[in-house]
């Protein structure tokens, strides 16, 4: 986002989670689904009301390791637990087929994204808040995440070199105006990537740079007249109509189990419209155009995906008693259409439809 499109959202919206706190050193990515029944939504309901709190307490032990949590809720949850109204970009995450890859929807009510320096920072708090929930989630889908050396993926390149950082990262994952009722919310779309390292290291580094369409060593984006169309850089590229670059901030981590010959990524990628990271994720699988699909995924293969709403910290919380926006949305005659539009991947400029 610009200046010209928004205004800064870091003094007028409700305080975000840590959706823009740096990657850290360990990361879980925990995905649940909630158990059947009305005592498991309670249990849900009240978690969500502590979550920060509890964060707060075992980040307390030791804080320069810097521990975080962000929460996230799942389409079908959210019309479970709150009903309407619900977040203008809230949907089940959009399954992706191209000619040679599928991007597949699956299933998650929750997200918790803990991050810290250190992995026991992170086994605690999620060891704490599988308690909190026992009874009430069933496990979907847990990755524990490292940092590799340098913020390098298990493919070799630095991931996340363009994420946009301070005002310009709040702007690009912070719902203003175009969603009064669930400003300072975001949205998270998670998908794990299993890579085939055999094939991808029988690659020569210079054609594993086109591939990425950065240097491998330095971290230098190819030149234009150098990078290929469908390298995994030029794909990422979503502008709007008027040619403005559309930012998302990644908190990607590798994962690995060498014993079994498993290498990966988790991807998660936040934004204010989730339009934007799905734009990019058409691009990689469907192509631009349709057929010019990312290079990368000969190599690395999508087993999971889905989409979260991520609340504003203060309304996270109040969701312990419902759906707090229900009361403001219903004595506030017309505000959707005072709004500002949500941006639409039909208004993303010269994109596959």
């Amino acid at each position: 986002m610009t200046e010209a499109q928004t205004p800064s959202p870091a003094a007028a919206l409700p305080e975000p989670q840590a959706v823009t706190q740096p990657q850290g050193m360990a990361a879980h990515f925990i995905v649940l689904a909630i158990a059947p029944g009305a005592a498991a939504e309670d249990a849900v309901r009240g978690f969500l009301g502590n979550a920060a709190g509890l964060a707060r307490s075992v980040g307390r032990r030791l804080p320069e390791h810097r521990l975080s949590l962000v929460v996230g809720i799942g389409s079908d949850a959210w019309d479970r637990l709150f009903g309407a109204p619900r977040p203008a970009g809230l949907h089940p995450f959009k399954e992706l087929r191209g000619s040679r890859h599928h991007a597949p929807a699956t299933p998650g009510d929750l997200l918790l994204h803990i991050r810290a320096q250190t992995v026991d920072m992170c086994f605690e708090l999620a060891m704490q808040a599988m308690r909190a929930l026992e009874g009430a989630v069933q496990p979907v889908d847990e990755v524990h995440g490292f940092r590799y050396f340098d913020a390098r993926s298990m493919v070799g390149f630095v991931d996340g070199t363009e994420n946009p950082e301070g005002r310009e990262a709040l702007e690009a994952t912070c719902i203003g105006a175009e969603d009064a009722a669930f400003a300072g919310g975001s949205y998270a779309i998670v998908q794990k990537y299993l890579h085939d390292m055999a094939a991808w290291n029988a690659l020569p580094a210079e054609e594993q740079e086109r591939v990425i369409g950065r240097t491998k060593h330095d971290d230098i984006e190819l030149p234009d007249a150098v990078k290929p169309a469908n390298s995994h850089v030029a794909l990422n590229v979503v502008e709007d109509e008027d040619g403005n670059e559309l930012a998302i901030v990644r908190a990607n981590l590798p994962f690995a189990t060498p014993s079994r010959g498993e290498y990966g990524t988790y991807f998660i990628g936040y934004a204010r419209d989730p339009a934007v990271t799905e734009q990019m994720l058409a691009n990689m699988f469907i192509g631009r155009p349709p057929g010019n699909h990312d290079r990368l995924l000969d190599y690395s293969r999508a087993v999971t995906g889905t989409l979260f709403f991520v609340p504003a910290q203060a309304q996270l919380e109040a969701l312990a008693e419902g759906n707090p926006a229900a009361p403001a949305a219903a004595s506030t005659p017309g505000q959707a259409s005072q709004a500002a539009p949500v941006l639409a991947i039909g208004s993303l400029k010269g994109q596959p439809q």
